[in-house]
């Protein structure tokens, strides 16, 4: 009697993987995340904003209630901010289960570099994950540079597997995250992976379109016009501009520690 084949055993498996976004429940690139996490292990949840979330930065809904809908076993989806979504799952989904042992948020449809990590709900879910105190990776897919609006999907999808199996052997500080982003070029083309630091946009690309409704009313539209800049040496800017992988870890403590000593020095003074 032949053999059954013997199931291939997962890089994570026996580690519980959650996954969130901003992109919405039905995002292509949390699909995308699906795949990547369930090639690491076999216990994987998602609980993701109902609508898109884009810009939500690391906002927290109180002021109105927030709706669950559960769509299939260990997916669901919540009326809410990434933030909502990561702590409905940690505190109340799961709460009588255990907690997980990873956050996965993405994959973004567009770069997180820069100051978009202050404004990112993508950023935004992985940093809550962080403060309830699971190791959290923030994934995102560039597009855009070559000026057309496809999303290279199967890069993120080629290469995180492994970065995030490498991530968790190595293991990081409680209160850092790890920000992934990866460049708008197909996978064989990925010329190599960068440990970086956040950049700093140019502020003169950002634009304030205004439009007129059907009723002659003013609205307005905010954006960045896509103009190539010249972003400084182990930024994740110019990471993502050499077609590189950028990873860099951020910190949860925002504190300024020279201006701190400064200030200290300062008000201490008799």
């Amino acid at each position: 009697m032949a053999k059954s084949p013997r199931k291939k055993k997962l890089p994570l498996d026996g580690m519980r993987i959650l996954l969130s976004n901003d992109d919405g429940i039905h995002a292509p690139g949390l699909k995308v995340l699906e795949k990547i996490a369930k090639s690491l292990s076999s216990d994987v949840w998602v609980v993701a904003p109902e609508s898109e979330q884009s810009g939500a930065g690391h906002s927290l809904t109180l002021s109105d209630p927030l709706r669950l809908r559960k769509i299939s076993s260990k997916k669901y989806a919540v009326a809410g901010t990434p933030t909502d979504c990561v702590l409905m799952a940690i505190k109340h989904i799961m709460i009588n289960d255990n907690k997980p042992d990873l956050v996965l948020s993405g994959v973004n449809r567009g770069q997180n570099v820069a100051d978009d990590v202050t404004y990112s709900g993508t950023i935004a879910a992985a940093m809550e994950g962080t403060v309830l105190g699971v190791p959290s990776i923030a994934l995102s897919q560039a597009y855009g540079f070559d000026g057309k609006q496809n999303v290279h999907w199967s890069t993120a999808e080629a290469h995180a597997p492994a970065i995030i199996e490498k991530l968790v052997g190595i293991g990081w500080q409680s209160d850092v995250l790890m920000n992934v982003n990866f460049p708008d070029v197909p996978p064989h083309l990925v010329g190599g992976i960068d440990v970086t630091r956040q950049g700093k946009r140019d502020q003169s690309l950002i634009k304030i379109e205004e439009r007129v409704d059907g009723r002659a009313n003013p609205y307005y539209w905010t954006g960045f016009q896509r103009i190539p800049s010249n972003p400084s040496k182990g930024t994740d800017l110019r990471s993502i501009y050499d077609r590189r992988i950028s990873i860099t870890p951020l910190h949860l403590d925002l504190t300024h520690g020279a201006a701190r000593k400064k200030l200290d020095a300062a008000f201490s003074a008799k």
